[in-house]
């Protein structure tokens, strides 16, 4: 069973991604903040991170840079689920060691593929 991280300010997206992944059988873990993102990460060691960009805080694109920086989570999956759709955006989370760049709204496809590439 693999320990999969939300990380997202809106519970309603927290919602919909853990009814996704309910059937999985993984152990879902969420944090509301870029801040508590960080924490929890260092404390859980998540195997796979769902991580929103626009948050108080610390947003997304700092997390996963901060993340990526900390040796334990050089090649942990991070995937990126956001609303900033522009190439620049994408292009700016890559740089910062995104694993995946997905837009929202997503399809509960696009997040089992990503769950069976990745675990």
């Amino acid at each position: 069973m693999a320990k999969i991280l939300i990380v997202d300010d809106s519970i309603v997206e927290i919602k919909i991604l853990e009814s996704i992944l309910a059937d999985t059988g993984h152990r879902i873990i969420t944090a509301r903040n870029g801040e508590e993102a960080e924490k929890t990460a260092k404390v859980i060691r998540p195997d796979l991170i769902f991580l929103d960009v626009v948050m108080p805080k610390k947003n997304g694109f700092q997390v996963c840079r901060d993340l990526r920086n900390t040796p334990q989570f050089k090649t942990t999956p991070i995937i990126m689920l956001t609303s900033k759709s522009q190439e620049i955006d994408k292009f700016w989370g890559k740089q910062q060691g995104a694993t995946e760049y997905v837009t929202k709204p997503y399809e509960k496809t696009q997040i089992l593929e990503i769950l069976n590439k990745y675990l």
